[in-house]
């Protein structure tokens, strides 16, 4: 009863300009009622303690984005409150669904940085790498 097959988190390493990377987690899975148990949510939490910044990713088709970044949140908070304290970021995802141009009605968050992305081609995706660089070197 949810949108993606993925049964285990996916671990990556992003390079960035010459001599520099992180790792990325891709944990999938978090829907609503996770933090109780449903789907492969608990599994999936606690891969995501282990993370120093949390990028969070809403399909720009969905119908309310703060509803469903909210969700989220509610469920890094009901698992662990010291989840949602650290530095995260948004991304508005499939923008190439719309040729790259954010719906003039999408209502946004306003609390966190957010960047509109498509990675069917490439949109914004250096931008991205960038921000999450600084945000980790803002923490060490």
């Amino acid at each position: 009863d949810y949108p993606f097959t993925t049964l285990v988190p996916n671990l990556g390493i992003v390079k960035y300009d010459d001599f520099n990377s992180f790792v990325v987690a891709d944990i999938p899975g978090l829907i609503k009622g996770a933090s109780d148990g449903k789907g492969l949510g608990s599994q999936f939490l606690k891969h995501i303690e282990r993370t120093k910044i949390l990028v969070y990713l809403v399909d720009v088709g969905e119908k309310n984005i703060i509803d469903d970044y909210s969700a989220l949140k509610l469920e890094l908070q009901k698992h662990n409150p010291e989840l949602i304290k650290r530095p995260s970021i948004l991304l508005i995802t499939k923008l190439d669904l719309f040729d790259n141009i954010l719906p003039d009605e999408l209502e946004l968050p306003t609390n966190i940085d957010t960047l509109d992305i498509s990675s069917v081609n490439n949109y914004n995706l250096n931008k991205v790498i960038n921000l999450i660089a600084k945000t980790i070197k803002s923490i060490e």
